[in-house]
């Protein structure tokens, strides 16, 4: 890997371990639901920018919008809201701990529901692992731990479900969209438009009360929806082709690093030493189940749009 490529690879670890403290700040003026509306919207844009200023040819087969639509509701609008919902109660760091489990499920549903994707011994050792890690941060709490100091289960696995949609979101398009003749760039801000579509024809519903827009908010949204979002997949997609799926998929490791610094740095969240221990035991399960098979399609590096809230 090259020296421009490291920085380029850090630098998408940064904005998407980042998205964790942007969604705990931007949920101080808004719903969950708006958070998410502002964040596609932002996306979509900065990716539709791009798309017109190549001059990329869209799909014109309905299918492939079906398809599309399909594709942002399992892995951006479902997961996003989960995530969004469970990090009202949830600290960022911790938030970006639990998805780092995103592999093992992308894994594990390949597992189940692709032919050409097989269970072998280091990959069913990784699975397990990663989820006890997963077990063990959201199971235990430290013995003497005062009650507010407890986080809730259930917006824990909120997160964790936000992480297992990811799973099923990379496996819809590997059947339906991959393949298909469209730069993965024009499939990315197709899905993206959809998904915000979708959530403005449902937002009178969904996402109401008035919304606090501060200037943290605004920032803070802005930095979700343009950096965490728009900006992180034009330079998630520069790596695809740059140095591969593999490689790059090594940016699962710096998330959860990024995501509890910049809790504890900025929004002073305490750092418990079960969510220190799962994040290790996590993240050598996805170890293992990456270097399985690694001259062969990285099915847990892949990333559908969305994916790495990562």
């Amino acid at each position: 890997m090259s020296a421009r490529a490291a920085v380029a690879l850090g630098a998408l670890a940064c904005l998407w371990g980042s998205s964790f403290l942007f969604i705990d700040l931007a949920l101080e003026g808004l719903s969950p639901p708006q958070v998410v509306l502002g964040r596609l919207t932002l996306g979509a844009l900065v990716l539709g920018l791009v798309v017109a200023a190549l001059r990329a040819a869209l799909p014109r087969r309905p299918v492939i919008w079906a398809h599309l639509l399909a594709a942002g509701l399992i892995a951006n609008v479902i997961p996003w809201l989960l995530l969004a919902w469970g990090q009202q109660q949830v600290p960022s760091g911790l938030a970006g701990v639990l998805n780092a489990a995103t592999p093992l499920f992308t894994t594990l549903m390949a597992t189940l529901a692709l032919t050409d994707e097989r269970l072998h011994a280091r990959r069913a050792v990784g699975l397990a692992l990663g989820f006890v890690g997963v077990a063990v941060v959201v199971g235990p709490v430290e013995l003497g731990a005062a009650a507010a100091d407890r986080v809730p289960l259930l917006p824990q696995l909120a997160i964790v479900g936000a992480a297992a949609c990811y799973g099923v979101g990379f496996i819809y398009m590997r059947r339906f969209l991959s393949g298909r003749g469209h730069p993965p760039l024009v499939l990315a801000a197709g899905q993206l438009a959809c998904a915000a579509g979708v959530l403005w024809l449902g937002a009178p519903v969904v996402a109401t009360g008035a919304p606090t827009l501060t200037p943290s908010v605004l920032g803070a949204l802005t930095g979700l929806g343009v950096l965490g979002t728009g900006i992180a997949y034009l330079l998630y997609y520069r790596l695809l082709g740059e140095i591969g799926a593999t490689r790059t998929s090594t940016v699962t490791y710096l998330i959860p690093v990024v995501a509890v610094t910049l809790g504890v740095v900025v929004l002073g969240e305490p750092v418990r030493a079960s969510m220190l221990l799962g994040a290790v035991v996590v993240i050598s399960g996805v170890a293992l189940v990456q270097s399985q098979g690694a001259r062969r399609r990285p099915v847990s590096g892949a990333t559908p749009a969305g994916a790495s809230d990562r």
